[in-house]
């Protein structure tokens, strides 16, 4: 064993055990179950590909930061739409409207094309990239950062531009499209 090998295995046996890192833990089906019971709005990521257009419904997407202005959202490993938020460095987030399920659908379906996702649908170029007019609130930001996570990349946007409308967000929980049940001002924010 070279002096190297010898001084990484020497590391590893002076860590103490990790219980966590260990344990198998639950099966990917337990956890998506669980991953079922948390709500959220309804967003839909975009990005300028190479031949147009790209788009995916996200689920996971949060504000980070105030100062300056972050958003975080998790797109899956392989998409199209993340390679193109790697490659142009700029991305859009659009938080849908509770009447606009079948564009969740569409954007979220594996089997539906670029062309067919943005078929019928309001867009423009906001920076550089493509805005979907009619969603409750938009932003364009600038790509900061992205790292892999398990099957999925945290991609951390610079809000470089912003819209807020009126109206009451898409959600989802449990697997299934869900709207609030008390009255949301019609003011935008």
């Amino acid at each position: 064993m070279n002096a190297r090998l010898r001084l990484v295995a020497d590391r590893r046996a002076e860590r103490p055990a990790d219980p966590l890192h260990e344990e198998p833990g639950p099966g990917a089906a337990r956890c998506l179950g669980l991953y079922a019971k948390l709500a959220a709005g309804v967003t839909v990521v975009t990005a300028r590909g190479e031949d147009g257009p790209l788009g995916m419904t996200v689920s996971a997407v949060t504000s980070l930061s105030a100062r300056p202005p972050l958003l975080l959202a998790c797109l899956r490993d392989g998409s199209r739409t993340l390679a193109a938020v790697r490659a142009r460095r700029a991305f859009a987030v659009h938080l849908l409207r509770e009447e606009q399920q079948d564009l969740a659908g569409r954007f979220a379906s594996p089997t539906t094309t670029a062309a067919e996702r943005f078929a019928g649908t309001d867009t423009r170029q906001v920076l550089g990239v493509p805005v979907l007019a009619g969603s409750l609130a938009w932003s364009v930001c600038l790509t900061e950062d992205v790292r892999r996570y398990g099957d999925h990349h945290l991609v951390v946007g610079r809000v470089a531009a912003v819209h807020v409308g009126a109206g009451r967000p898409l959600l989802w929980h449990d697997r299934r499209f869900g709207a609030l049940t008390h009255p949301v001002p019609d003011a935008a924010g």
